[in-house]
């Protein structure tokens, strides 16, 4: 499904990602690990045509990706959540998913999915007209998550999506990706929660200083002795 071949990527002068490699196949959940500063946040961007990489592939669906700009990688079937939220303050929950549709032109079909995530987000539906930078952080986390929806990806890219939430909301949110893939949608989690995170991932790996450290399934990652070392605060 995707396919990045030896990523490298920078912000000028400073180099972010050194040859990153990294494939999803359909029906996953794939996370990338890693603490603040990995790079994690910098690859979703090279993926989602936000950052060019200064050398590497990315091949999605057969269809190379290089150069493609973002919005036409959305209508290629990516759809990326930034971390922080990013919803459009002053715009309603409605049209904020209104907005994450603009790729499509099939009204009867983008009101029967807002009905959809109202469903599955029923807070969502109770706010509709209500503007989205009155939201909690929470709610606004929902709201970014059925909006990347509104395009109907079969890969989201999910960038830190229960940062700085309350234990309880953190756990409805991975509740709601597990419910997502479940339904068919494949997902990249990029997320700092690494126990949590292998938990619900198939495959994960850890980046470290824009490399890849540690790859693997994620039921033999929560066993390695460096894994729990490092990233799950453990005694080995």
């Amino acid at each position: 499904m995707l396919v990045v071949d030896d990523i490298h990527a920078q912000y000028g002068r400073i180099k972010a990602l050194h040859g990153v490699s990294l494939n999803i196949k359909e029906g996953e959940i794939v996370a990338l690990l890693g603490a603040n500063g990995a790079g994690k946040s910098t690859f979703l961007k090279v993926i989602s045509g936000m950052l060019k990489p200064t050398s590497g592939s990315v091949t999605f669906m057969g269809r190379p990706l290089n150069g493609v700009r973002p919005d036409q990688v959305v209508i290629a079937g990516m759809s990326h959540v930034p971390e922080g939220r990013r919803v459009f303050p002053m715009a309603t929950v409605m049209t904020n998913l209104e907005m994450g549709a603009f790729t499509r032109k099939d009204k009867e079909g983008i009101k029967k999915d807002i009905a959809r995530y109202f469903e599955i987000f029923p807070i969502l539906g109770q706010r509709r007209n209500q503007k989205a930078g009155t939201l909690s952080g929470g709610e606004q986390q929902m709201l970014a998550i059925a909006r990347g929806l509104m395009s109907r990806p079969s890969l989201l890219l999910l960038d830190e999506p229960a940062m700085g939430l309350a234990p309880i909301l953190v756990q409805e949110i991975y509740n709601i990706i597990k419910e997502l893939n479940a339904a068919g949608t494949s997902i990249l989690l990029v997320e700092q929660n690494v126990h949590k995170t292998l938990q619900i991932a198939d495959r994960a790996y850890v980046l470290e200083c824009g490399v890849v450290a540690i790859s693997g399934l994620s039921e033999e990652l929560q066993k390695s002795a460096e894994v729990i070392k490092c990233y799950l605060g453990e005694a080995v």
